[in-house]
């Protein structure tokens, strides 16, 4: 939780009483390689901060996975949608490496706002932050060819390439497979 703490303190000072109700309150959650934070269709009842491992989170489109984000140490994880408005997710995520996540529910990160002013800072300088990375993805990923959307890839989060199946970088680039690997190769 050192790291949780750590991630925290970079955004505000947190106050010792917030620090021990964190400690009472945020659940440690291990999850196996493959295995889901949630399903789709289930309501997201939790925010999580990864310790350690990696997850993505993807959704349906007919019978095919899209892969809309990958999330890594340090990264909080959250199906937006559902978790604000307590509803069925459209989308799932899925662990692609063993994990182990942070976890603080939704009634109790309510809680938390009320009672401690500081982390109602935290909370909004975490969703600003979030909100200009879903925008520079949604530009590069919308505005930008295949090859400038792997050299943004590559500028942006290299260790991804490293890390994550092909199959789920190309869904994530919105390109074929094949594509990916002419893109990779130097012959597109």
């Amino acid at each position: 939780m050192e790291e949780l703490f750590n991630l925290l303190a970079r955004i505000h000072p947190i106050s010792e009483p917030l620090q021990d109700h964190l400690c009472r309150t945020v659940k440690e959650r291990q999850l196996a390689k493959r295995s889901y934070l949630l399903k789709a269709g289930h309501v997201c009842r939790t925010v999580s901060f990864i310790q350690r491992g990696l997850l993505r989170c993807y959704y349906m489109k007919e019978d095919q996975e899209i892969t809309s984000w990958f999330m890594k140490e340090g990264d909080v994880v959250v199906s937006i949608e559902s978790f604000y408005h307590q509803q069925p997710s459209y989308e799932a995520i899925q662990a692609l490496e063993d994990c182990t996540v942070f976890t603080i529910e939704c009634n109790e990160l309510q809680a938390i706002y009320r009672a401690f002013p500081e982390f109602n800072f935290i909370g909004r300088i975490l969703t600003e932050k979030y909100h200009v990375l879903w925008a520079q993805q949604l530009y590069a990923l919308r505005m930008q060819s295949a090859t400038e959307r792997y050299k943004w890839l590559l500028d942006h989060h290299p260790e991804l390439i490293l890390r994550v199946p092909a199959k789920f970088i190309a869904s994530y680039l919105g390109i074929e497979e094949t594509t990916l690997s002419k893109i990779k190769s130097g012959r597109r």
